[in-house]
């Protein structure tokens, strides 16, 4: 969960097209309405890799991305569902896994909303099930507003809201209910270094851009 912002990066990269609308008068007033539901780019049976140093270190499958560049909230759809995959740089494994039926992407708010089976897992065996979370980029915020089930080791808490940080190294869950491990250990160093991206592999089975 924690290495989702690298997916944003990677999705803008791989979409960024400018368009340009050329109408006059009432033609332009009239067609604005209309900019919110029209996709500027489609990619289907998409596959977003990024390696460092010749090991896979992320991986993003969807079926469909779409994007609403100029719509008044630009943003990217990924209407069919979406699976993110993050892999432990030196050894490759598996690290942590997010899926959900839907994604959406508010490009200039940097907001993340997963809807619809959501399941998230950790290195650390903990994984998380609810039907919406978000993730605030900016406010490096993880958080659900309904139902979540938390499961780590043998503990499993039910509660009416989830929220944690980017690096998933400590959670509070809103009216809990269920077996509940309180943990008296200080809080992991969640700061982290980015480093430079060493290379970006995408496949799909098509583009189209009006």
């Amino acid at each position: 969960m924690k290495r989702i912002p690298i997916y944003k990066k990677v999705v803008l990269a791989l979409t960024s097209t400018t368009f340009f609308v050329s109408c006059g008068g009432r033609q332009v007033e009239a067609e604005a309405t209309n900019l919110d539901s029209l996709v500027t780019m489609q990619s289907t049976s998409l596959t977003v890799i990024k390696s460092k140093n010749g090991t896979a270190d992320y991986r993003l499958i969807t079926p469909l991305l779409e994007r609403y560049e100029l719509a008044q909230e630009p943003f990217i759809e990924f209407r069919r569902g979406i699976d993110v995959i993050s892999y432990d740089a030196e050894s490759g494994v598996v690290e942590s896994t997010l899926v959900a039926d839907y994604a959406k992407y508010l490009e200039r708010q940097q907001l993340w909303e997963a809807r619809g089976n959501v399941v998230a897992t950790g290195s650390n065996g903990q994984k998380l099930e609810t039907e919406q979370l978000f993730w605030d980029e900016k406010e490096d915020r993880i958080y659900s507003v309904v139902r979540s089930t938390m499961t780590d080791g043998e503990d499993v808490t039910i509660g009416d809201g989830f929220e944690t940080n980017s690096a998933f190294d400590h959670y509070r869950i809103r009216g809990p209910r269920g077996q509940v491990t309180v943990d008296t250990e200080p809080n992991r160093d969640s700061t982290t270094l980015e480093t430079p991206v060493d290379s970006i592999t995408a496949t799909t089975d098509s583009v189209i851009m009006p």
